[in-house]
């Protein structure tokens, strides 16, 4: 994660938080990074192999 992108987190939130607030902000833009890289490295899953992936955890 890039310094500006903890920057741009911190700025949006008021002058008062809870720490917790900012780390779960952090998270999320950590994961959506993540999944945009490796969506970019074609390391996808298509619908319909996701439904039966989800129909296993189902049972």
């Amino acid at each position: 994660m890039k310094k500006t992108t903890v920057l741009n987190a911190l700025s949006e939130l008021p002058n008062e938080f809870n720490l917790d607030k900012l780390l779960d902000r952090l998270l999320v833009i950590e994961k959506i990074e993540d999944g945009l890289k490796e969506a970019k490295a074609g390391k996808t899953v298509s619908h319909e192999a996701a439904k039966k992936i989800i129909s296993k955890w189902q049972k």
